[in-house]
């Protein structure tokens, strides 16, 4: 079932209005190209895209299980329900803010499977929306199989951002939610670009943003457009993944600063989206994510984190290696879409 009132993830928030596309012209300078653009992410709803995904994603699942035709039906539904409806999701963060946000919007609960490096302040986020935080004792991944196997015995709808299935309905409605992006960005090309982008450094925890954003994307890049998925040298499994044309687990503790992109295994529907657009990744070491976010900041773009400035992190790679700017296309001409996918309020907070 798919409900007429969910379709558009801009109607989950009450004051939707698309985030910024903002011109960097100090990093197009120092990247040696001819423009750069920033899709400011920190100004929506949690200050970060996953916002999108996971309110989709969730309240498109209680509408399935529970028939509701609206909103209000859903609400009703959830308030009126003798059980408590709860959602389940794994998460590094973000996402579990998005679906515990999906849950406080309609009265159900949500549980949050977290793994043990989450900070405290992402912690304190989810449970200040009446999230209820479970730490795991291992990485996302072993959060990931924790909310898995309490959906299996029956305590609540799974809302993972990853699945082994290519078809997984709740990972395409979590990058359905993501394609927000690309639908605002239709409309916010500016007229003196001198042409579409040429290229789409996007950061990758298990694929779906960067998966949105080549599905979402195809009609307003270059037809040679690159995507290129950037990630931490010590989590690159969906470069992993590219490479070998399925998912596979990569072996490490997954330790980066770039926390929220900290997961050991790309998710299969993503990937099946990437490998259609051709897309090619790139790691980073922990030195470039650091510069990035400075980098950002100093070129008047927003504050933001490892995480939300890795695409940035990748750019600055690329552009400072002979080879790997010939190996990526990256001219004078060129024209770079970035995403700042997340503020650094959860840091400060």
């Amino acid at each position: 079932m798919t409900s007429p009132w969910l379709i558009d993830p801009a109607q989950l928030w009450p004051d939707y209005r698309p985030t910024r596309l903002l011109e960097l012209p100090a990093l197009a300078r120092r990247c040696g190209v001819a423009r750069v653009y920033a899709k400011a992410e920190n100004e929506r709803p949690l200050g970060n895209f996953k916002s999108l995904g996971g309110m989709t994603a969730g309240l498109r699942a209680l509408a399935r299980v529970t028939g509701a035709d609206s909103l209000d039906a859903l609400q009703r539904h959830c308030r009126q329900s003798p059980a408590p409806m709860r959602l389940l999701c794994a998460s590094d963060g973000n996402h579990g803010l998005a679906v515990a946000a999906a849950a406080q919007r309609v009265g159900a609960h949500a549980t949050v499977y977290l793994p043990a490096a989450v900070d405290e302040p992402r912690a304190a986020r989810i449970a200040a929306l009446g999230g209820k935080v479970v730490r795991i004792d291992g990485s996302y991944d072993d959060a990931v199989l924790a909310a898995s196997a309490m959906a299996a015995r029956g305590d609540g709808v799974l809302i993972a951002d990853t699945a082994s299935d290519p078809g997984d309905a709740v990972v395409a409605d979590v990058m359905h939610g993501y394609g927000l992006l690309t639908r605002e960005l239709a409309g916010q090309w500016p007229d003196h670009a001198g042409g579409p982008p040429s290229h789409a450094f996007i950061q990758a925890g298990v694929g779906g943003l960067a998966a949105a954003m080549a599905e979402g994307l195809r009609t307003q890049l270059r037809a040679s457009a690159c995507i290129v998925v950037v990630e931490p040298d010590s989590a690159a499994c969906v470069t992993r993944a590219l490479q070998a044309g399925a998912p596979v687990a990569i072996d490490g503790d997954l330790d980066t600063a770039a926390g929220m992109l900290s997961c050991g295994l790309a998710s299969a529907p993503a990937l099946a989206v990437l490998l259609r657009h051709d897309a090619r990744g790139i790691g980073v070491d922990e030195a470039m994510l650091d510069l990035a976010v400075t980098a950002l900041r100093e070129a008047g773009g927003p504050h933001s984190t490892a995480s939300g400035a890795a695409g940035l992190a990748g750019l600055l790679r690329a552009s400072a290696d002979p080879e790997l700017r010939a190996a990526h296309a990256l001219g004078g001409d060129s024209r770079v879409l970035l995403v700042i996918s997340e503020g650094d309020a959860a840091l400060r907070d």
